[in-house]
């Protein structure tokens, strides 16, 4: 599958590629950025792939993110995919909210209409990105790491405890941790995935560690300062769900930081470097 170049620049002894082409998984244009490290030819390199949150595209962790010089350093390429399928014909709320539809995918596979026509997030990331990225890019997909914030962050964890084998580092700032026990999370699922609260588990981390999944370890950065904390995020949760079967999590809270770039960025590299250790 071919791509078309919309951006290459130079930065940190590195090339930043922001790239487009035509998905089977969504059926539309996704578009998505590619940071890769100056190497020598033939050398593949780890990649940590980035899931964004809510309204995000792309570009949110591309321009504020600050990863480049880390990555340039540790030798790591760094993937960030766009959070929804977009274009003429794809649905959205019918109060346009931001909190479902276009810019809010929720990483998951929709069953219900009109939804799961285009918005096939789940096998976007776990399956067609990889392969497509592998094949245009030098890419050893033996070491993977997968992080994200907000939403992105629910992505994470519950693509990495899906498939314990295939990422070898799980992160996330902000996650949310259960959608099954908060609003974004019961409007998302109950819209794109039905209103049987069963199905949802599968897209919910603290679900999937009661239900069985398991990884070496997981970091969390929780900004105290954070407005969605306390209604959205709830940490404490995911905290409970680990303590109880002995999974292992690192959940670290900082007092002062709010759900902002301006966090993400202040440990952007504290995870990159977590993530570099166990790829």
């Amino acid at each position: 599958m071919s791509l078309q170049t919309i951006s290459t620049n130079r930065a940190h002894s590195g090339t930043q590629h922001v790239v487009s082409h035509a998905s089977s998984s969504t059926g539309t244009e996704m578009t998505f950025s590619v940071f890769v490290p100056d190497h020598e030819d033939g050398t593949k390199l780890p990649v940590i792939w980035y899931l964004s949150g809510l309204t995000c595209t792309h570009a949110n962790v591309t321009e504020k993110g600050e990863f480049r010089k880390a990555c340039a350093k540790l030798g790591v390429i760094f993937v960030a995919p766009d959070t929804s399928p977009r274009g003429e014909g794809v649905s959205d709320d019918t109060d346009a909210a931001y909190d479902f539809g276009l810019g809010a995918g929720f990483y998951v596979n929709a069953t219900q209409t009109p939804f799961d026509q285009h918005y096939k997030m789940r096998d976007y990331i776990e399956k067609e990105l990889p392969e497509l990225v592998a094949t245009n890019f030098p890419v050893d997909l033996n070491r993977q790491g997968i992080m994200g914030h907000s939403m992105g962050g629910h992505g994470a964890l519950t693509i990495g405890l899906r498939n314990p084998s295939i990422y070898k580092a799980v992160s996330a700032f902000s996650p949310i941790v259960s959608p099954l026990n908060c609003p974004w999370g019961e409007k998302a699922l109950t819209g794109y995935i039905g209103p049987n609260r069963d199905a949802w588990r599968e897209y919910d981390a603290c679900a999937l560690i009661e239900d069985g999944a398991r990884l070496p370890d997981m970091l969390i950065d929780q900004g105290i300062a954070d407005n969605f904390l306390q209604d959205q995020l709830k940490p404490e949760l995911l905290q409970t769900a680990c303590e109880k079967v002995g999974q292992k999590l690192t959940l670290r809270m900082h007092a002062g930081y709010d759900h902002s770039y301006y966090f993400i960025s202040s440990f952007m590299e504290d995870h990159l470097r977590w993530h570099a250790e166990r790829l």
